[in-house]
């Protein structure tokens, strides 16, 4: 089984839970398992960018983590390829909350600057996924301390899909190491 992991927005496969991921699935001998690449601010580009990363596997082959704008993208994966997704925290609506960042901003793990453009938020709204069609795909992990999304949009987006909700915590998952074994026995469970 392979995994592609999807970091957030101003984040990097350098992240807190980027690197807990690499690091478990290491443990377990399934580091070359591992996609986790950089994504593009473009929507789109970022997008086409992961298709041709995963083009090769079929559905049963493959599984998604993706964290905030990582699960927002994982979703329209999931629903585009037919595979398996683990959401963190993930955002529902980001076209709404992302548009205050349009303009220059910088990663979280480097402080490179880079450029949020306004097309960008239309290319977001492209991606939305209204409803999954099936929900036993995706496994939910969401935090009520989240700071920065509103955990019961999650909870009711991912209706009817397995749901681990963490009383408390962040939205950045602090104590992820914690639950990387739920979030990698689901995903890595036999997909067909």
């Amino acid at each position: 089984m392979n995994l592609l992991y999807l970091h957030g927005f101003r984040s990097s496969p350098r992240s807190f839970k980027a690197r807990v991921v690499g690091q478990r699935m290491k443990e377990m001998g399934l580091a070359e398992n591992l996609i986790c690449p950089q994504l593009s601010p473009s929507p789109k580009e970022a997008m086409e960018l992961v298709l041709r990363l995963v083009e090769r596997f079929k559905p049963h082959e493959l599984a998604i983590v993706g964290s905030s704008l990582g699960g927002f993208y994982a979703t329209w994966l999931a629903e585009h390829i037919g595979c398996r997704a683990a959401v963190l925290n993930p955002a529902v609506d980001p076209f709404q909350d992302l548009e205050k960042y349009v303009g220059w901003t910088t990663e979280y793990q480097s402080d490179k600057p880079f450029e949020f453009k306004q097309e960008y938020v239309d290319e977001l709204r492209a991606l939305k996924v209204e409803r999954i069609t099936r929900p036993e795909r995706y496994f939910l992990l969401a935090s009520t301390g989240d700071e920065v999304l509103d955990y019961r949009d999650m909870v009711a987006h991912y209706a009817g899909a397995r749901q681990h909700v963490i009383e408390g915590s962040d939205h950045g998952i602090s104590e992820f190491p914690r639950y990387v074994d739920e979030v990698l026995s689901f995903c890595l469970a036999d997909g067909r």
